[in-house]
């Protein structure tokens, strides 16, 4: 899922405050940095740094989808190779082993598996003495 961009409530609350004081008085300053033209320097900063964060954001957005493509396209052919040597080799082969399958004959169908250990449970049930 990706990342939401960010907003920042505390500059949308500056630039409200900033109209505000400048109604009031357009160089309104306290001394020791305490001024409107500080104010907007500051929130010119964060401007920009928010403007970054979110382009990177939407790099790493798109870096995301075209690794998710890539990822397809991989499996897609490790598949199709692995079809390949069952067709070539049969899924019975040790080649077809060897590529990462699971032989025909080594495969346990769950039917079966289930069959036996039901199997086992009513045989173990049988030998147990009844009080």
């Amino acid at each position: 899922m990706p990342r939401q961009q960010r907003i920042s409530r505390i500059l949308e609350k500056a630039q409200l405050r900033s109209a505000r004081l400048k109604a009031i008085n357009p160089k309104m300053d306290f001394g020791d940095a305490c001024d409107l033209e500080n104010m907007m320097q500051q929130m010119e900063k964060l401007r920009g740094k928010l403007e970054t964060y979110n382009s990177a954001l939407a790099v790493v957005e798109s870096t995301r989808i075209e690794i998710e493509e890539m990822e397809k396209s991989l499996g897609n052919l490790s598949e199709r190779l692995l079809l390949g040597v069952g067709c070539k080799y049969g899924k019975d082969s040790s080649e077809y082993m060897m590529a990462g399958g699971v032989r025909k004959s080594e495969r346990i169908r769950k039917g079966t598996a289930t069959r036996l250990k039901a199997a086992a449970e009513v045989k173990s049930g049988e030998d147990a003495p009844t009080a």
